[in-house]
C-alpha cells in the first residue's frame, strides 16, 4: 500500500488539476501583490532618507504599487475561493461515489463511526486547507522580496538573518514532526468518541433504565474520551506557540545584532540600519502568517491520510453501480438457482471463522421458500448471496439457466425487492414500470393498518416516525409499489403482533403469490411453516434439510 501521505497529497494535485489555469493566475496575482507590497517598503525607506523628498514620480510609484497589491491580492482571493470550493465539492462527490460502488463486504467492515468523521471532518479540515493557497502564496513572496531587499542593503545582516531562519526552521520542522504525531492520535480518539456519540443515540433507551451504564457511557467514555482529545490538541499547539514564539525572539535577536553592528561600523549608513529594521519589523508579520499554516497544515495531512485510506480500501468499485437511474429490463424469472456456492465472510477478531456451503438451491417462479435455523447459522448471509450482494468464492448464480456473470450483476439485483431485518426505511417511494400509482400506496396503507398514521405527498412518506412494526410495514408498502418480481423478508414478522403476524403469513404472501411473485422468507415462525412451498433449514453454513411441505 503506498504511503497515505503521499498519496494523500498526490490525489490533492489531482483534485487541482482542472483548475490549473485558475490556480496558476491566483498564485502569480498573489506573489505579484507581495512582491507589491516589498517594493512598497523599498519605496517608503528610499523616500524617508531621500534629499528630494516625495517627489511626484516617488508617489505615482507608490500609488500604483497601492492599487497593483490591492488588486491583485482581491482578485487572487476570488480565485483561490471558487477553486477551494470546487475542490471541497469534488471531493465530497469523489468519497460519495466511492462508498455508493463498494463492495458491500467493504462497507460492512468499514464501520459508520469511521466512515462518518471522514466524510465530513475529514473533508472540513481540507477544506480549511484549500483556502490558504494564495495567502501563503504572498506571505512567502513578501518575505522572499524582503529578504532580497535585505540582502540589498547589506550583505553581512542579510546573512545573520539567513541563519536566524535556518535555526527556526529547524525549531519548525521539530515541533511540527511532534505535533503531527500529537494530530495523528487526536485523530484516532475521534473515531472512537464518535462511535460513542452513535451508541448514546441508538442505545438511548437502554441508557435510560441502566444508570451504571449510562454513567460508564457518559463519565469513563464521552467525557474522557474528549477531555483526552483537549489534552491532545492542546499538547499539539502549544508545541507550535512555543517555536512560533522562540521565532519571533530572533527576530529581535536580529535586530538587536544589527544594531550593536552599526554601533561598531565607523562610517554607519542611517539608510541602511533604518531600512533594515523597517524591513525585518514588517517581515516579521507574513512570516509569522506562514507558521500559523502550520498546524492546519499538520491537521490537512492527517485528514489527507484517512481520505487516502478510505480510497483505498474502496478502490475495487464494482461495475456498473453508478450508472443512471432507469430501471433495468425486467425479464420474467423463471427460476433462481444456487449451485455449489460457498462463501466465508470476513474473519472477525476474537470469533470463530464461519463457512457457509457448498449450497445447492433452486427455487422456482411463484415458490414461497422460507430459510430457517438458528441464529448465526448462515441464513442472511445465504441470502445476501442469493442476492448478489456478496460474490460467491466457488460456485455460481443461476437466474433462468444463465449462469450470473459479473457485468450483468446490478442488473440481478434489480429483480429483488427485500426488507431485512436491519432495514433502512426510504421516506420517498421510487416505483418501477408499474401499471399502478402512487395513488396505490394509500390502498396498501390502509391494508396494513398504518393509513391513520401515513399518507403519501409528492412521492413521499409524511412520517417515517413509526415504532418498529409499522415501519417494516412501512418498508412493505415500498416493496409492494416497487413491482419486482422476487420478494426477500428477513424475519420480517418478528416485530409484528400476532394478529397481524398472522395476516402476513395467511393473507399477504398468498396474495402475492397468486400475482406470480417469487417470495423468500427467513423466519422462526415454525407455525406457519407449512405455507411454504420449500423449506430450506441451515445448520452451521450447511443445507442440513430441504423439502417441500405436504
Amino acid at each position: 500500500m503506498t504511503d497515505p501521505k503521499r498519496g494523500a497529497f498526490k490525489g490533492l494535485l489531482a483534485l487541482l488539476r482542472p483548475f490549473r489555469t485558475i490556480v496558476t493566475v491566483s498564485v502569480a496575482l498573489g506573489m505579484a501583490g507581495g512582491l507589491a507590497i516589498t517594493l512598497l517598503l523599498a519605496t517608503i525607506n528610499n523616500a524617508l532618507h531621500s534629499s528630494t523628498g516625495m517627489t511626484q514620480g516617488v508617489i505615482l510609484s507608490f500609488a500604483a504599487l497601492c492599487v497593483l497589491a490591492l488588486t491583485s491580492s482581491i482578485v487572487s482571493d476570488i480565485g483561490t475561493n471558487y477553486v477551494g470550493q470546487r475542490i471541497i465539492a469534488a471531493l465530497r462527490k469523489d468519497l460519495g461515489e466511492k462508498v455508493l460502488s463498494a463492495p458491500i463486504e467493504q462497507i460492512e467492515q468499514y464501520r459508520s463511526h469511521r466512515l462518518i468523521p471522514v466524510l465530513t471532518h475529514d473533508v472540513d479540515t481540507i477544506s480549511d486547507f484549500s483556502f490558504a493557497f494564495t495567502p501563503l502564496a504572498i506571505a512567502t513572496t513578501v518575505t522572499l522580496g524582503c529578504l532580497g531587499y535585505l540582502a540589498y542593503l547589506s550583505v553581512p545582516m542579510f546573512l545573520m538573518m539567513v541563519v536566524a531562519i535556518v535555526i527556526g526552521s529547524s525549531v519548525q520542522f521539530i515541533a511540527g514532526a511532534k505535533g503531527i504525531r500529537g494530530f495523528d492520535e487526536a485523530r484516532d480518539q475521534e473515531d472512537e468518541l464518535q462511535r460513542y456519540y452513535s451508541a448514546i443515540a441508538s442505545g438511548a433507551k437502554e441508557l435510560r433504565i441502566h444508570r451504571p451504564r449510562r454513567y460508564r457511557m457518559n463519565t469513563h467514555r464521552i467525557q474522557e474520551t474528549a477531555d483526552r482529545i483537549s489534552d491532545i490538541q492542546v499538547r499539539s499547539v502549544n508545541i507550535y506557540i512555543v517555536a512560533k514564539t522562540f521565532g519571533s525572539m530572533l527576530f529581535f535577536v536580529v535586530i538587536g545584532l544589527a544594531l550593536a553592528m552599526q554601533a561598531y561600523n565607523p562610517n554607519p549608513d542611517p539608510a541602511v540600519i533604518t531600512g533594515f529594521v523597517l524591513v525585518l519589523l514588517y517581515m516579521k508579520g507574513p512570516l509569522e502568517h506562514v507558521v500559523g499554516y502550520l498546524p492546519i497544515i499538520g491537521k490537512a495531512r492527517i485528514a489527507f491520510a484517512r481520505i487516502t485510506e478510505l480510497s483505498e480500501r474502496f478502490s475495487s468499485p464494482e461495475p456498473h453501480l453508478l450508472m443512471d437511474g432507469s430501471e433495468a429490463p425486467t425479464p420474467v424469472v423463471h427460476s433462481l438457482e444456487l449451485r455449489g456456492v460457498s462463501y466465508s465472510p470476513p474473519p472477525v477478531e476474537g470469533s470463530q471463522p464461519f463457512h457457509l456451503g457448498p449450497i445447492n438451491l433452486s427455487i422456482k417462479q411463484g415458490d414461497i421458500v422460507f430459510i430457517v435455523g438458528e441464529n448465526g447459522c448462515g441464513k442472511t448471509t445465504l441470502i445476501k448471496l442469493l442476492l448478489g450482494l456478496y460474490q460467491p468464492e466457488a460456485g455460481e448464480i443461476r437466474l433462468n439457466g444463465e449462469t450470473v456473470t459479473d457485468p450483468a450483476r446490478d442488473d440481478y439485483r434489480q429483480l429483488f425487492t427485500t426488507v431485512f431485518a436491519d432495514y433502512y426505511l426510504f421516506d420517498d417511494l421510487v416505483q418501477g414500470s408499474a401499471t399502478q400509482s402512487l395513488d396505490s400506496a394509500a390502498k396498501y396503507l390502509e391494508r396494513l393498518e398504518i393509513a391513520h398514521k401515513v399518507s403519501v405527498k409528492d412521492g413521499v412518506f409524511s412520517t417515517t416516525d413509526l415504532s418498529t412494526g409499522q415501519r417494516k410495514r412501512l418498508a412493505l408498502v415500498n416493496a409492494w409499489l416497487e413491482e419486482r418480481p422476487v420478494l426477500v423478508f428477513d424475519e420480517w414478522a418478528a416485530d409484528q403482533d400476532p394478529a397481524f403476524r398472522r395476516v402476513f403469513y395467511t393473507e399477504l404472501l398468498p396474495d402475492l403469490k397468486r400475482l406470480g411473485k417469487t417470495i423468500i422468507v427467513i423466519s422462526h415462525d415454525d407455525r406457519y411453516f407449512d405455507i411454504a412451498d420449500q423449506l430450506v433449514r441451515l445448520r452451521a453454513g450447511q443445507v442440513v434439510h430441504e423439502m417441500e411441505p405436504a
